[in-house]
């Protein structure tokens, strides 16, 4: 089982609102309608070089990357929130199921607001881009995780709360179960099922009558 961490474990991605909005006001620049969709969900850097090319300043995309991610940090450090259900349900799956972390943000960002929240002793491993893995929407940290827990991603289980992970797990050839209030018409045709959060009972239940034989992989 594989889990997202900004917007699915965390409530982190109002520290990534923040961070943006922040950093493109110090440049004098109010985002249009579009950006807060086409910002949710992708590699920081990308990010970075959306907000430049908005600011008109595409010679400025490493400036703002980093003033991005700086931000991001001193908010995430300052105050990690799990998002509703998320204890419970990484507790219950990792009684089960190897369950790993395939994020978008930096390793120590991750494992730093995971620890902080008191989840990151459930998981086996946290994968994030580097070296030959490619960030989502690219298929590459979804099909990592599966391989470092011995699976085919065919045979785990991604959950995700944005368009571009979801992307991300779908390429990868995992199954997929969508989170959030408001699911967007592609997310909804792509994913293979949706909850409003991982606080729904029903995906509780379901985890919880998992047993030995739903373990196909090896770890």
């Amino acid at each position: 089982m594989v889990f997202d961490c900004d917007g699915t474990l965390l409530d982190s991605e109002r520290h990534w609102i923040d961070a943006r909005l922040k950093v493109l006001d110090d440049h004098g620049v109010v985002p249009d309608e579009k950006f807060a969709e086409l910002a949710q969900g992708v590699h920081y850097t990308e990010c970075g070089r959306l907000m430049a090319t908005m600011a008109g300043r595409p010679r400025q995309a490493a400036q703002m990357t980093d003033d991005l991610l700086r931000t991001f940090r001193a908010l995430a450090s300052a105050a990690p929130v799990t998002c509703p259900g998320a204890p419970a349900v990484v507790s219950s799956a990792a009684g089960r199921v190897p369950v790993a972390v395939a994020s978008n943000c930096p390793q120590d960002v991750v494992e730093t607001c995971l620890d902080s929240a008191g989840l990151l002793r459930h998981f086996r491993h946290v994968v994030v881009p580097g070296g030959r893995v490619r960030p989502k929407p690219e298929p590459d940290v979804y099909e990592e995780a599966a391989a470092r827990c011995g699976f085919d991603p065919a045979d785990c289980l991604a959950l995700e709360d944005s368009l571009c992970g979801i992307r991300s797990a779908v390429g990868a050839g995992m199954p997929v179960i969508g989170i959030g209030e408001n699911p967007s018409p592609e997310g909804l045709q792509l994913a293979d099922a949706w909850v409003s959060s991982l606080a729904d009972p029903e995906l509780g239940i379901w985890i919880s009558g998992w047993t030995e034989q739903d373990r196909f992989g090896t770890d």
